[in-house]
C-alpha cells in the first residue's frame, strides 16, 4: 500500500505522550511537519 505525502499533509501522532514520540514530534516540527494532534493508545 502506498501513502502519498504533500507539503499539505497533516499529521496525528499516537502514542505522543511517550519520551521518544515527545521527541521525535519535535523533530518532525522542526523540519516543518503539520500536526494536528495525538492520542495516546
Amino acid at each position: 500500500m502506498s501513502i502519498l505525502l504533500t507539503k499539505n499533509t497533516k499529521f496525528i501522532i499516537q502514542g505522543i505522550t511517550g519520551r521518544e514520540a515527545i521527541n521525535l514530534t519535535r523533530e518532525n516540527l522542526d523540519y516543518g511537519a503539520k500536526i494536528v494532534g495525538g492520542v495516546t493508545p
